[in-house]
């Protein structure tokens, strides 16, 4: 059964900086398409960070509005998924949910498109103060 759990959100001031665990399992970690997403109140849920290890090459995605600032990574030997967030604003304020595309390909859908992923965490939440 596939699980994923995140951790590390927490409260900052604008600036600051956050890196948001998840721990993987119940799949093959490796070869599978990882992401983060987030959703702040009234809004929809949007791709933040994309990352996909295949033949020797790892291809990332950001949403415009991180790039730059936040980096996503993965540990193989973990089975965690990481997404480091530095010079936070305040519009960073949101749940975040981290990802996964396992069993299936749907390559038609980009990767930081919510309907990409059929695995889902719990979300940890993150608080930027101006």
């Amino acid at each position: 059964q596939v699980h994923l759990v995140e951790s590390g959100g927490g409260s900052v001031q604008a600036g600051g900086s956050l890196r948001l665990s998840c721990a993987a399992s119940g799949f093959p970690y490796v070869n599978n398409l990882m992401g983060w997403f987030r959703q702040a109140p009234g809004k929809e849920r949007e791709g933040v960070a994309s990352i996909y290890a295949r033949g020797g090459g790892t291809y990332v995605n950001y949403a415009s509005s991180v790039k730059g600032r936040f980096t996503i990574s993965q540990d193989n030997a973990k089975n965690t998924l990481y997404l480091q967030m530095n010079s936070l604003k305040p519009e960073d304020t949101a749940m975040y949910y981290c990802a996964a595309e396992v069993g299936k390909y749907s390559g038609a859908i980009g990767p930081l498109a919510p309907d990409r992923y059929n695995y889902w965490g719990q979300g940890t939440q993150v608080t930027v103060s101006s």
